[in-house]
């Protein structure tokens, strides 16, 4: 997998920078790296990459700031943040602005290519198959159906399909309340916000014979699809 794989780095205490991006391309990934979040911003701009891996704590833009950024660019690429934060509200508000994966300082590299690699495999997949496996159910999202086991495919509108397309995408962390409401919406104002909770109802009862799938209300986040 990592022959052809380009991470950007952005950590701005140069010695650690420089540990971590040898140590990746000892493993055969390719490296770009940045020292502040403003040069990691351009450098992704300019050029094409697999997977993020952002300092929190940067100058010119902190990572938080610079992942808010990246996602209304792109949806769908990886992101792990690198901290010393631990407090629980620093991690929801990692996934809050659109990380996938979150590492603690200090961490192992074996620790950070397992992740690196999970997430790249994941997304793989999740962009690539035309059926999603939701555990007993079968979602086919170009056809807008939901199959549970043998029972007759279940027919989503449009909306409640790319609804649950979103939260797929982002399955066990959260889903931004507010990108997915301008997302699909076009705004994220009290009465559009209300229409959604509508559609998250309708999904969970289309989702309700399988235990092992639920999607929570993260309060003042977003909602999370639980399954396995």
């Amino acid at each position: 997998m990592s022959n052809s794989i380009h991470i950007l780095l952005a950590e701005d205490e140069p010695a650690l920078g420089q540990i971590v991006k040898e140590s990746l391309e000892t493993r055969d990934f390719k490296v770009t790296l940045a020292t502040d979040g403003a040069q990691a911003h351009l450098l992704f701009k300019e050029q094409k990459y697999n997977i993020l891996v952002l300092d929190v704590m940067m100058p010119q833009l902190d990572g938080f700031t610079l992942a808010k950024k990246i996602r209304e660019e792109n949806e769908h690429i990886p992101i792990i943040f690198l901290t010393a934060k631990s407090q629980v509200e620093d991690v929801l508000e990692g996934f809050h602005v659109g990380g996938n994966d979150y590492l603690k300082k200090p961490f192992s590299m074996e620790e950070l290519i397992v992740r690196i690699k999970n997430l790249l495999q994941r997304s793989t997949t999740q962009q690539t198959a035309a059926v999603h496996q939701l555990g007993d159910y079968s979602f086919d999202f170009p056809k807008q159906r939901l199959q549970y086991q043998q029972d007759d495919p279940v027919k989503l509108t449009h909306r409640e399909a790319h609804l649950l397309y979103h939260l797929l995408l982002k399955k066990n962390t959260v889903l931004d309340r507010s990108y997915i409401l301008n997302k699909l919406w076009g705004s994220d104002d009290f009465f559009t916000g209300r229409s959604m909770d509508v559609f998250i109802t309708k999904l969970r009862k289309k989702l309700q014979k399988e235990e092992r799938i639920e999607i929570v209300n993260v309060r003042g986040y977003g909602y999370k699809l639980i399954a396995p």
